[in-house]
């Protein structure tokens, strides 16, 4: 009997231990030549994909619709070439593994979440970085399982339908539709280190470098650049709850920020993080000839004003530079329900200050501690809100940059603005001002002496500051960043058909590239497939994690000696 328990125990132990993590590494001379040959329908919790360098685009597109963990987070990972280039997946002429089967092909380059094989779950704890993946838009076409398709207008380099803890890292992003698109159903999502420019479609509002609407989404160290030549989106658009935009450079874009109300989920505007919004460190540049005047719009743009933001954008130590000929606008506040507590930011439009305005109309605006252009505008087509003074505030001709022609806005010496920040806000202790920008997609300690400086620098003592690359490469996750609280009733999709006919931005686009703030009606359109999912080719839905229970050859021989020293105990 003793001889049978243990036998038992040998057994049960033997197929509940987990699977051993695999490494896939992919490109010349590497045991997979193509993407093609890695079986991303069964990766597993701790698997890596590595992507080596190669002159030659890898052309081929997947899914991933597998979980890792926390501990042990699904990898793909480009292997940069001797001079650091990053390898390229491009969508044109792009195939897709014949074992993988998914909808909204023409959504994406990789797509995560959202597939019949794998069978459909929730893609959780999944990490790609170090990649460059470009050209998915109508220009190119692709394989896939229906034969040879064009892609979409609105497609984007990396479209998440759906997932949990997701990190996208060090990657660039351009020539798409969108250079990166993600659906309400996303939670935890940190996009960091990434180069994001060069996309859009020609003639058209509705297509960005960034449009996501997710449940705490932290955006920190990236390299926002202008879109594609004759394309109007914007910049950075975004219909979060739990939004964190800091330490980034932000360049061009109809908008160099679009924050408006989440269409795809009412999850989203009920969550408490839905009216508190967090833009800090952050450089935001307005050049001439870009599309509308204004920088940041707040609030909604749906029409349905019960679901717009309403609550307070918190605007701190960012360095905002407009070098337009004409005006300039600082803030659309969608109606007087929005507010702004704008402190400790470098307003400066190289114009002067009868070219600078601070709202387009609406909304409760609150300055403090701010370098602004002296004899700035309220308005420039009438002011229907508040403007409040709350002292501290500076004006000048010029803020003291050390070089403004070279774009470097560090401070030099005698700068009004070295020491003279106020106090930050009330929720500084979960959002706290402990880094700044390093040119490109970097980052490095702030030093935090005495009276802060205003604007996104610090002046660095004599020995420099210290490089910490923004923490890039560190952690998987996204909470502990994001200062924001999960939602714990966000659902995974539900039986929602393929492509139910509904469109991105089927309305009209807001300020569509309109001059001067003219006052234009604004974003009408909707997020695109937000929430399409489940097989329409009725394949079984996988609830579970997709964890392999087999035993390890590396657990073998420890089990066997345990098992092979119970049983000589027992003859003796």
């Amino acid at each position: 009997m003793r001889s049978l328990i243990i036998g038992s125990l040998f057994f049960v132990l033997l197929f509940t231990l987990p699977a051993t993590a695999e490494v896939y590494e992919v490109g010349p001379g590497q045991t997979y030549e193509s993407l093609g040959q890695v079986p991303f329908e069964s990766l597993n919790p701790g698997d890596e994909v590595n992507i080596h360098y190669r002159a030659e685009p890898y052309r081929e597109k997947f899914v991933l619709c597998r979980q890792g963990t926390e501990a042990a987070p699904i990898i793909i990972r480009g292997l940069p070439g001797p001079e650091g280039q990053r390898p390229v997946i491009s969508g044109e002429n792009a195939t897709t593994r014949s074992e993988l089967n998914f909808w909204n092909e023409p959504r994406g380059l990789i797509k995560i979440g959202g597939a019949n094989t794998p069978p459909d779950t929730m893609p959780a704890w999944i990490v790609i970085e170090g990649l460059s993946l470009r050209s998915v838009r109508p220009a190119f076409s692709f394989t896939g399982r229906d034969g040879q398709a064009t892609y979409a207008s609105n497609a984007a380099s990396v479209y998440i339908e759906k997932g949990e803890h997701i990190v996208l890292r060090d990657l660039e992003l351009h020539d798409s539709g969108n250079g990166l698109f993600c659906g309400s159903q996303t939670t935890d999502l940190l996009v960091e280190g990434c180069h994001i420019h060069g996309n859009g479609i020609e003639g058209s509002y509705y297509e960005h470098n960034n449009y996501t609407e997710a449940l705490n989404i932290v955006f920190q160290y990236n390299h926002f650049g202008p879109l594609r030549a004759g394309c109007g989106g914007n910049n950075l658009k975004d219909r979060s709850a739990g939004l964190v935009v800091r330490y980034n450079w932000i360049e061009g874009g109809n908008r160099q920020l679009d924050l408006v109300d989440a269409e795809g989920s009412q999850d989203l505007v009920q969550h408490p993080s839905y009216e508190r919004t967090y833009v800090y460190g952050n450089l935001l540049i307005e050049a001439e000839g870009e599309g509308n005047s204004q920088i940041i719009h707040y609030g909604g743009d749906s029409g349905t004003t019960s679901d717009y933001r309403k609550g307070i954008l918190h605007l701190y130590n960012n360095t905002i530079v407009s070098t337009r000929d004409g005006n300039t606008t600082l803030l659309r506040l969608s109606t007087n329900d929005e507010h702004a507590d704008v402190r400790n930011n470098i307003i400066y439009a190289t114009a002067g200050g009868s070219r600078l305005a601070m709202l387009d109309g609406d909304g409760q605006l609150s300055l403090s501690h701010n370098w602004l252009n002296e004899n700035y505008r309220d308005s420039h087509s009438g002011l229907s809100g508040t403007i409040t003074d709350a002292g501290g505030n500076l004006e000048g001709t010029t803020p003291g940059f050390e070089n403004l022609n070279a774009q470097d806005f560090h401070l030099a010496e005698g700068s009004a603005c070295i020491n003279a920040s106020g106090d930050l806000h009330a929720d500084a202790d979960a959002y706290p001002l402990s880094t700044q920008y390093v040119r490109h997609q970097s980052s490095e300690d702030r030093p935090l002496s005495g009276v802060l400086d205003i604007g996104a620098y610090e002046v660095c003592p004599l020995g420099g500051c210290e490089s910490t690359d923004g923490g890039i490469g560190e952690d998987a996750g996204t909470e502990e960043d994001a200062g924001v609280e999960e939602d714990a009733g966000t659902e995974e999709d539900a039986g929602v058909e393929e492509d139910a006919g509904v469109e991105e931005d089927a309305g009209v686009e807001e300020d569509a590239g309109v001059e001067e703030d003219a006052g234009t009606e604004e974003d009408a359109g909707t997020l695109a497939d937000a929430g399409t999912t489940n097989d329409e080719d009725g394949g079984s839905v996988d609830g579970g994690c997709g964890c392999n229970t087999n035993a390890t050859a590396q657990g073998l021989p420890l089990l066997f000696l345990l098992f092979w020293g119970l049983l000589r105990r027992k003859k003796t």
